[in-house]
């Protein structure tokens, strides 16, 4: 007559049983069936990361992840078309990928660290020197930091003005305006307490519309985006012509090349992966690229 196993001992063979099956489901035949379907073909590349081959074979990076098209002391490099700008890390750091979480109410430099608005500003101003086109933007001044004013009032939030600054343009900055309401406005003195003004942006002069694409001087949520928009690839066009040594029509057809239409063609909107392009570039016009 068989004798039946203790219960906490056939609990323990129906676990080890268990643990077994799920092991050699999940830790082994799972794998091998995505490495194998990872193989056909459609999905090998992304597999494999969308790697992208440089002009000589190389290596040249991935596809899905931009990267910085700049010098050591992070200039623009004039031969390449640039991408948008990046949050993660020193630029285009897979390992710190993120956003700058700044939003829309961020008008106000802090003294270690610069506006929402004052980053576009300058990013705005720096995209138009480069491609020699008009980078103002409202909310901006002449030298590239939010136009805001500090006011004061009589009455704490609201009577007669008493005193103007100009936040974002510490001393000995001129300000972007004179006089506000009859007042004189003065340049920020770093450290002092603005708290009790109210802030007020000045929209200026600025076209509505401005020259330089929302793209160029705004980070993109992973801080990794590989493309820009055709309308900032075209205002880089010159620039990457005169420096090819080349015409803006072979530019054009290259830019064209690597632009993506919509997803299901609906969704999102057309965009230009700098990485490829660039690449293209260099085969295209290999001495120039060197």
């Amino acid at each position: 007559m068989n004798q039946r196993l203790p219960h906490w001992l056939a609990q323990h063979i129906a676990a080890v049983r268990v643990v077994l099956v799920l092991t050699l489901l999940t830790g082994l035949l799972y794998p091998l069936a995505m490495t194998a379907a990872a193989q056909i073909p459609g999905l090998r590349d992304s597999a494999r990361g969308s790697r992208v081959e440089g002009p000589g074979g190389e290596d040249a990076g991935s596809s899905l992840i931009g990267q910085s098209f700049a010098d050591e002391k992070g200039h623009p490099i004039e031969k390449y078309f640039q991408p948008r700008p990046s949050n993660a890390g020193t630029g285009y750091d897979a390992s710190a990928s993120g956003a700058g979480n700044q939003g829309p109410e961020s008008v106000v430099d802090a003294q270690d660290k610069p506006s929402l608005l004052t980053l576009v500003c300058g990013r705005s101003k720096a995209v138009g020197d480069l491609e020699g086109v008009d980078g103002s933007r409202p909310y901006c001044t002449s030298d590239g930091v939010g136009a805001v004013l500090g006011v004061f009032h009589s009455g704490g939030t609201s009577g007669r003005v008493t005193r103007v600054v100009s936040l974002d343009q510490p001393c000995p900055a001129k300000p972007f305006r004179p006089f506000h309401e009859g007042v004189p406005v003065e340049c920020a003195r770093p450290g002092a307490d603005y708290s009790r003004a109210v802030t007020v942006p000045v929209r200026g002069d600025a076209p509505a519309d401005p020259v330089v694409p929302a793209d160029a001087v705004t980070a993109s949520a992973s801080g990794l985006d590989p493309h820009i928009s055709p309308a900032y690839a075209a205002l880089q066009t010159p620039r990457i012509a005169r420096e090819r040594g080349t015409d803006e029509t072979s530019v054009q057809k290259l830019i064209k090349k690597y632009t993506t239409g919509r997803a299901l063609g609906a969704l999102g909107e057309p965009a230009v992966n700098v990485v490829e392009l660039n690449i293209a570039l260099d085969r295209t016009y290999p001495k120039q690229g060197a």
